[in-house]
């Protein structure tokens, strides 16, 4: 499973959607933003390691946005667009992009260009596999998980899905996103299955079982 957040910034939701669900199915966490002012505003709180830019948007366009983002990040970014000009491509390219697709693009086009994009930007950086949040530390290497200093024993599903909330504590995963994630995008199961892992994982949490939070009529998300 990917552990790198992409930040798809679009005005069309659509193009959000789809992008959002083959990202999901290789295990990216996605936040989107409609426009490039909405992008800033959640930059700090989401962290993203690589932004996928869409040139033409209202408020804020996808070149203003780069001008304004590199200012005081050294994200990678990545342009979207209709306009296949080449002076398109040189002005993204100056303004600090990565790389620039042009509309209609393959998802295996885009998943490869991504990957291109964090191995370049990110492959002198140490990644860490433990995450340590409140009480719970993960090792994702060892695939091991202790909760105030014990073991934890987890099914596969069951470490998946809290690696999923953990690393990404506060945001709230609706069950239909938690099966496309952790079960994968040809998931034959039912939403009720994620309630039933909740349960299970929350049972063998003991008393910091109120760590994974119910939002009713949504999903689930993990809180310290």
């Amino acid at each position: 499973m990917n552990s790198s957040t992409i930040m798809i910034i679009d005005d069309e939701p659509q193009m959000r959607k789809l992008i959002r669900m083959f990202l999901e199915k290789e295990g990216y966490t996605v936040v989107e933003a409609t426009d490039g002012i909405h992008a800033l505003s959640l930059i700090d709180q989401t962290n993203p390691q690589l932004l996928l830019v869409d040139v033409m948007m209202p408020f804020m366009d996808g070149f203003t946005f780069a001008k304004e983002i590199k200012r005081t990040s050294t994200i990678p970014l990545i342009f979207l667009s209709a306009k296949g000009d080449e002076w398109d491509k040189i002005q993204g390219l100056k303004l600090g992009g990565d790389d620039y697709i042009v509309k209609p693009f393959l998802p295996g086009e885009l998943l490869a260009r991504i990957e291109s994009v964090l191995r370049r930007s990110y492959q002198n950086i140490p990644v860490a596999d433990t995450l340590t949040v409140g009480p719970l530390v993960i090792d994702n290497g060892a695939h091991t998980v202790s909760l105030n200093g014990k073991p934890l024993l987890l099914t596969l599903k069951e470490f998946g899905m809290l690696h999923v909330l953990a690393k990404n504590k506060g945001r709230v995963y609706s069950r239909e996103q938690l099966l496309h994630i952790v079960w994968g995008e040809e998931h034959q199961s039912s939403e009720r299955t994620v309630d039933t892992h909740i349960k299970t994982l929350r049972l063998k949490m003991g008393n910091n079982g109120d760590l994974i939070e119910t939002v009713w009529g949504i999903g689930y998300k993990f809180e310290v």
